[in-house]
């Protein structure tokens, strides 16, 4: 098993509060290395966090962490809102409230958002398993009502 480094949970919580959780794609840097993704990143030496994603309603993507210019740690994720919401403000406020759910994210657990967050409304959760090391979980917003508007699945860990 890899070790892992007693300050990477800490860095992921900062550095996720500091993109997209934090400044939604104001965190997008201008030139992406793949043409037509979304590139947010954020550096705290001796780490530096990468997030490449392609897609608004589903999109995929993965976040990286490097340790002095080696990757060390990864998780890549897909997802997105149901296929059948094509209201814009509807669109726009499940991902506003999924911002605030990834802000709250726990260094527990620094994968995503907390297991639950309410607000507004709507429910998010997050069943997570494992640990930074190995991890793979799912989550998934809704209403009151238990309507689901949105699911995402991520999995990841250190490298070796």
């Amino acid at each position: 098993m890899p070790s892992i480094p007693h300050d990477l949970a800490a860095f992921l919580v900062e550095a996720k509060r500091r993109t997209y959780a934090g400044l939604d794609d104001d965190a997008t840097v201008a030139t992406p290395l793949l043409a037509g993704s979304k590139q947010l990143e954020h550096r705290a030496a001796p780490y530096a966090y990468r997030d490449i994603y392609f897609g608004m309603g589903f999109f995929v993507g993965q976040e990286t962490v490097s340790r002095d210019e080696r990757v060390i740690w990864s998780m890549s994720y897909s997802g997105g809102v149901r296929g059948d919401i094509a209201d814009r403000d509807t669109f726009l406020a499940i991902y506003q409230f999924l911002r605030q759910a990834l802000l709250a994210v726990p260094v527990e657990e620094p994968y995503r958002g907390p297991r639950r967050f309410e607000q507004d409304g709507m429910v998010y959760r997050n069943e997570a398993e494992g640990a930074l090391d190995r991890f793979h979980g799912v989550e998934t917003i809704a209403g009151q009502d238990g309507t689901s508007f949105y699911q995402l699945r991520y999995g990841g860990g250190m490298l070796r």
